[in-house]
């Protein structure tokens, strides 16, 4: 059944090239398996699109051909357009041929007249699943690790093969809207139940069967297969863009998307527009209205910025590019938390759910026990949402050993303590592990801001001891900063890497200083916004500031929950090391704001229910009032742009300022851990990226030294950034 037909396996080898692999079977059936040589996955560009619009041409007019089945010999069906290709693109010209390019040959894929069906043996994103919606029939393999989707907005684009308008014509818009605007990538059974997906299979086995017996149907049938939307009486799933029923929708949706992105993003915007004027109008009148906002989008300036950063500089952190050579894989095979408190538990948990089996250690075992009722209240909450199983909860619960007993830590080779920042604790418990630890193993500190150098002379081993730095909550948040000490050497770091890797989430590396990169970056942006609230500015208008240049909270509403008595602890164990180092501490402006909260207004942040903020049992968050009587206002209200300028020219040169002292040393390292690590504006691609996208060094340093100017010395631009904008340098951006 599966044989080719001998007459006409070399023509077909022929027309399909070394992309694409095709058999025929004796009835007329042609298997077509995209395979691109030298790829791990199978992109779109010349070499795959060029045979397969060629194939095209042969199902079409070759009468011997009964029907297709589409897939794949790679992991993944087909993962997208060729970023490369995209990239350079500078011409809107240009990009709007290449969407008008790919959608004709889906067109034509379609309208063939034979029976068509994607049989998804992986992961279709992009413009993979634009080819399986341009298939009548998708069916896909039933597995948790494939994933179906258009996330062309991560990258600041929209799908350009059709995509924005085949999905609202088969699943309806108010369905297809989220899933475009936001990037969604679902499961095989949720595509199922959304009708994206038509069938799922057990295997790549029963995928094939299953394929072969819906195209056998067909061909029974003789019926001639057709798109819901080419049919006579096409009816839009809930009504097209003129129905009543999505009228209200498109009254409000724009000002709800304005209120979410602030104008920074122009995809989403682009996104709604395709799809609600394509609703307009037949299929081929809307195919070329999206290739227009396609087109718009892909010479972008945001595009490139989070092409540049979220697509190559972060495959090259996930690549390893930071890791030590020479250094085999490692795996944890038993890890020791200590302290069950939020972070020390969201530690435990990430790390059981990737079947490593953890010692979580407190005090006593009762608090011990808290800390891993944290984890059992995240996997109800799956459960609920059906992401986890009541077995699954169970295996997780069992890999977690609560414990106020050290000597249960023996045999681990990795412990992380996430005890509070406060040096002499975190020496107390670095020694009473170490006893007794797997004398090879690592020791890891979770700190946020002590130096990794200084806490790792409590250590008998400073060549095994390093940062592990976690931000929160640690489930949901993306990054690990790993911080190297003057001791570290390359095995630990190495060793360090792939642990964090091994919990499936992202490490930059940096190394040792006061803060490190991102606390001591991410300071900046709070403490810029707090310093505008002592020169009399508006709480609300520096909220908003905060807001419209990207960021994902105010500064005001961020220190509350970052927490006013935190930030004091910090200030004052800061300004104490300093003096004992001999050195000057030279206070912020913001100091005496989160003094006078703290100390005198008795106001330490979100957890005490009273910051910046007031926070009501049963209402919604709200500035405090009293904020007027003590920071009254000035006779002076800055522009917001002025706001936004200080917020973020205060990150951009304090990221500037950790290259030039070496405690950053790769660009995608700084860009990457801004946008993961404390949601530094992911239109402009990272702290480094800002400088470049807002015209290059020399305009940043001019406007740095206007800044200073008026604002003081903390503005002046960084040594490294003078001397780059007097050569005309500017960083990489990609």
């Amino acid at each position: 059944m599966a044989a080719n037909m001998e007459s006409n396996a070399p023509e077909l080898d022929k027309v399909a090239g070394e992309a694409i692999k095709v058999t025929q079977d004796d009835n007329g059936v042609l298997v077509i398996t995209l395979d691109m040589p030298g790829r791990s996955a199978n992109v779109l560009n010349d070499q795959l699109s060029e045979p397969f619009a060629a194939l095209i041409r042969r199902i079409e007019e070759d009468e011997s051909v009964t029907g297709v089945i589409l897939t794949s010999a790679k992991r993944d069906f087909l993962v997208g357009a060729d970023i490369d290709g995209l990239y350079e693109i500078t011409e809107p010209a240009d990009a709007l041929r290449l969407a008008d390019e790919y959608k004709a040959m889906l067109r034509r894929l379609e309208t063939c007249g034979k029976p068509v069906v994607a049989a998804l043996n992986g992961s279709a994103l992009g413009g993979g699943l634009e080819m399986a919606l341009a298939c009548h029939y998708r069916i896909t393999v039933d597995s948790p690790k494939l994933k179906i989707g258009l996330p062309e907005v991560k990258l600041g684009v929209l799908p350009g093969g059709g995509g924005t308008q085949r999905l609202p014509r088969l699943i309806g818009i108010q369905a297809a809207l989220p899933l475009l605007n936001e990037g969604k990538e679902l499961r095989p059974d949720k595509a199922l139940e959304k009708g994206i997906i038509d069938e799922l299979a057990s295997d790549v086995d029963d995928l094939l069967a299953r394929a072969r017996k819906w195209v056998a149907g067909q061909i029974e049938s003789k019926a001639k297969p057709a798109q819901p939307w080419d049919k006579k009486g096409f009816k839009w799933p809930g009504g097209d863009s003129r129905s009543p029923a999505n009228g209200q929708m498109w009254a409000i949706a724009p000002s709800m998307l304005n209120q979410r992105t602030h104008g920074n993003y122009p995809a989403p915007l682009n996104i709604m527009s395709a799809v609600f004027e394509g609703g307009l109008v037949d299929f081929d009148t809307a195919c070329k209205i999206e290739s227009r906002y396609f087109a718009e989008l892909v010479v972008s300036r945001e595009a490139k910025n989070m092409i540049g950063t979220l697509w190559y500089q972060l495959n090259k952190i996930n690549r390893g590019e930071s890791r030590p050579d020479g250094h085999e894989r490692t795996q944890v095979k038993k890890l020791g938390v200590l302290g069950a408190g939020m972070m020390g538990a969201g530690i435990a948990y990430v790390s059981a759910k990737v079947g490593i089996q953890v010692v979580l250690k407190d005090v006593d075992q009762e608090a011990a026990e808290r800390g891993k009722a944290y984890s059992e209240n995240l996997e109800d909450k799956a459960i609920k949402r059906g992401r986890s199983t009541p077995q699954k909860k169970r295996e997780l619960l069992d890999r977690i050993l609560p414990t106020g007993d050290a000597n249960d830590l023996e045999g681990c080779d990795l412990v992380i303590e996430a005890v509070f920042e406060d040096r002499e604790l975190k020496g107390k418990v670095t020694e009473e592990t170490e006893a007794v630890m797997d004398p090879k193993g690592v020791f890891g500190s979770n700190t946020s801001t002590l130096p990794i150098t200084g806490l790792a002379k409590r250590s008998s081993r400073p060549d095994q001891f390093i940062g592990i730095h976690f931000f929160s909550p640690v489930e949901k948040m993306p990054l690990v900063e790993i911080i190297v000490g003057e001791q570290t050497d390359d095995e630990t770091l190495a060793r360090a890497f792939d642990y964090v890797q091994q919990i499936k989430k992202t490490p930059i590396v940096v190394n040792d200083s006061r803060g490190f990169y991102t606390s001591r970056c991410f300071g900046t942006y709070v403490m810029e916004g707090v310093a505008l609230l002592a020169e009399g500015q508006h709480p609300r208008a520096i909220e908003q500031a905060g807001l419209k240049a990207g960021m994902p909270v105010g500064p005001l509403a961020l220190e509350d929950e970052v927490s006013l008595s935190l930030g004091l602890h910090v200030m004052e164990q800061t300004r104490k090391d300093m003096e004992a180092e001999g050195k000057e501490y030279k206070p912020h402006p913001a100091d005496a704001v989160i003094r006078k909260m703290v100390e005198e207004l008795d106001r330490p942040g979100k957890k005490a229910g009273k910051g910046f903020y007031e926070y009501p049992e049963n209402g919604k968050k709200h500035l405090w009032p009293g904020l007027a009587e003590h920071f009254p206002l000035a006779d002076k209200q800055l522009s917001q742009q002025e706001m936004i300028d200080r917020m973020m020219f205060a990150q951009a040169n304090e990221t500037a300022r950790c290259v030039e002292e070496g405690v950053v040393t790769e660009v995608a390292d700084a860009n990457i851990g801004s946008i993961f690590g404390w949601g530094f504006a992911p239109f402009h691609g990272g702290t480094i990226q800002y400088i470049n996208s807002i015209g290059g060094t020399e305009r940043f340093v001019a406007r740095a030294r206007e800044l200073a100017a008026a604002y003081g010395e903390r503005f002046q631009p960084a040594k490294l950034l003078e001397d780059m904008a007097a050569k005309g340098e500017n960083f990489p951006a990609r």
